[in-house]
């Protein structure tokens, strides 16, 4: 499994998986135009000198080396909020009190609010149900967190992720069928397509700027408020697990979660280390055999590159004991663009590396937060 940048190559993949994703996925909807100028936009951000996120919008693709099949997506948007608003509702609660009567109520709202604007957006992970396997799905989403130490200057301080909301099998959602009942005559997949196209003016023109209070609700829509749809419930236990929490930001369609972090605070961030690479040449001699050390855990690898970047899995890797040598087959290294003496980014999918590696922490913050 190789992880690279998108090229126009997958056009044709990528189409289909907007369509098996469905209406509610909306950072990659249908439309064969617009993911062509996804792609090129795509391209575009990698080959930019940035000093500071802007517009830019990362994509990559899991790639099946021995078929060629592509087997999922995932993505980084540098700036969100950059070129159009970037919506949600907020939950709040509002005390109703009458000092006289003594009388005391409170209840929740849902206030509309553009709060995360110029956050970095980690979205569009999809992994096709045909190629779910071990480490796929890890692969998919630590991928970009190692991306981002990488490049910190490419990437804002604080990292969301919106979490797809609850709909059913037809694409129908509980939250937005109140919401069209009430204010919004449009279908849910309508909506939602208008937003993945770049469209928002309607949010502002339809979509209510005053508290909603959920206990007016129908009971199905208050029922999903901050849930996930059951296929996001993997990619959200992932996402805690690196550090991320919802602080009551909800999607305006689907009331799906957002969940935020620090980029230095995510688990993938801090425990990635540099490694310099060592290309097996031949037959380890008996020597060689014995200042190995064999890594059980399956280890995410990446180069160091941007419009180069290629990330991979690999189990049984062997470092140099006492150093920060890591050794790969030449195949391995060919896979990811390594070279001898070059360097690379390893991060553990289970545990902890081994102790040999604590001298690399001093220079850490220099490899990855430097700006």
């Amino acid at each position: 499994m190789i992880i690279r940048p998108i090229a126009p190559t997958d056009l044709d993949t990528l189409h289909q998986i907007a369509i098996e994703s469905g209406p509610g996925f909306t950072s990659l909807m249908p439309d064969r135009d617009a993911l062509a100028r996804k792609i090129e936009h795509s391209m575009a951000s990698f080959r930019r000198a940035v000093t500071e996120p802007g517009d830019e919008h990362y994509l990559f693709v899991l790639e099946d080396e021995a078929t060629g099949d592509i087997m999922g997506t995932t993505g980084i948007e540098a700036s969100a909020g950059h070129t159009r608003p970037l919506y949600h509702f907020h939950r709040n609660t509002v005390t109703h009190h009458s000092r006289d009567l003594g009388l005391r109520r409170s209840v929740e709202t849902l206030t509309r609010c553009n709060h995360y604007s110029g956050c970095s957006e980690i979205c569009s992970l999809y992994l096709r149900p045909e190629f779910r396997r071990a480490n796929a799905g890890k692969l998919l989403s630590r991928v970009r967190f190692l991306f981002m130490a990488l490049h910190p200057e490419r990437f804002s301080e604080t990292v969301i992720a919106e979490m797809r909301g609850v709909s059913d099998s037809s694409g129908q959602s509980p939250f937005w069928d109140w919401l069209k009942a009430h204010f919004v005559d449009m279908e849910f997949a309508s909506a939602t397509s208008l937003v993945g196209s770049g469209y928002t003016d309607f949010i502002e023109e339809l979509m209510p700027a005053h508290p909603l209070y959920t206990c007016l609700m129908s009971p199905e829509a208050r029922a999903v408020i901050s849930q996930v749809h059951a296929h996001t419930r993997p990619a959200l236990h992932m996402l805690e697990a690196e550090g991320f929490r919802h602080k009551g930001l909800v999607d305006l369609f689907d009331a799906g979660p957002t969940v935020e972090c620090a980029l230095s605070d995510i688990r993938s961030v801090r425990g990635s280390q540099s490694w310099q690479i060592e290309v097996d040449a031949g037959p380890a001699t008996q020597f060689r055999q014995r200042a190995r050390e064999r890594i059980a855990t399956p280890l995410l690898i990446t180069n160091t590159g941007t419009a180069g970047f290629r990330a991979t899995v690999v189990t049984g890797a062997e470092i140099r004991s006492g150093t920060h040598t890591l050794c790969l087959s030449p195949e391995q290294a060919r896979d990811l663009d390594l070279e001898q003496g070059g360097t690379c980014l390893a991060l553990s999918l289970i545990n902890s590396l081994p102790n040999a590696t604590a001298d690399l922490n001093p220079i850490r913050p220099e490899i990855h937060y430097a700006h």
